[in-house]
């Protein structure tokens, strides 16, 4: 395992798992996030199980905090973009500058922490970069769903261009996943919508895609229930797939 990985989004969730699994692998956790009782916890909780984590709170939204995590990305082995939320409001419904937010966060700071990690990974021909995008960016599902065909675009170029060179570049793609993501949106557990076996566990999701991120996939589709619902949703024409795809939240 490399040296050092840094993982935004790592106050709870996907991105959490990712710094326990790092960590458990070996390698130095950056976390990035903005709660801070959350990463300190998870600090702790690395550190009683052998492990060594840095706390870097900063709101990756705000220009100055993130040009730290900017810099700190400057010299990590492994960079895990992973922070994000969604929207509940329709988009004909919702505030256009929180679209916009939205939108930054998803596709711009991944890409400027991308930016800020490649020179010294490509200087050292090699490198990780795993860009948490989802199984809505393969389908047409609202703008959470554009934002993040954004990160799997940029992605699968990124791969192509710099995997020759020591760096690889996955799109994380999962589906519905046990977390607090749906929380956050203000839906209790069990008003989400979701059939059960749309389930996913973040344990898993993480596990799959370190795996296909050292085999250097661009793409990683954590289940083949969602890999099978991508390939049919490609043959059905939108008006068929864009129904489908928007239940749940």
């Amino acid at each position: 395992m490399s040296r050092t990985a840094l993982v935004t989004g790592a106050s709870s969730g996907i991105g959490a798992e990712y710094a326990r699994q790092l960590s458990s692998r070996g390698a130095e956790v950056v976390l990035v996030g903005r709660d801070a009782d959350a990463l300190r916890a998870l600090v702790d909780e690395i550190a009683a199980a052998g492990g060594r984590a840095e706390l870097l709170v900063a709101d990756l939204l705000d220009p100055a905090e993130r040009r730290r995590v900017e810099e700190r990305a400057a010299g990590v082995d492994v960079l895990v973009n992973c922070a994000g939320y969604g929207l509940r409001r329709a988009f004909e419904e919702s505030d256009i500058d929180e679209e916009a937010r939205h939108l930054e966060l998803h596709a711009e700071v991944t890409m400027r922490l991308t930016r800020a990690a490649l020179p010294a990974m490509l200087e050292r021909g090699s490198g990780r970069i795993l860009n948490v995008a989802s199984v809505a960016g393969l389908v047409p599902r609202g703008t959470y769903g554009a934002a993040k065909a954004w990160v799997v675009s940029f992605s699968r170029w990124a791969n192509a261009v710099y995997a020759p060179r020591g760096v690889t570049v996955t799109a994380v793609c999962p589906g519905f996943v046990h977390t607090n993501f749906h929380e956050r949106l203000g839906l209790p557990p069990g008003q989400e919508g979701v059939p059960g076996w749309m389930w996913l566990e973040a344990a898993q999701v993480v596990r799959t895609t370190l795996r296909d991120a050292a085999r250097g996939r661009a793409v990683s589709i954590p289940s083949f229930r969602y890999k099978a619902l991508v390939a049919v949703s490609q043959l059905l024409p939108d008006r068929v797939v864009v129904p489908a795809a928007s239940r749940g939240r």
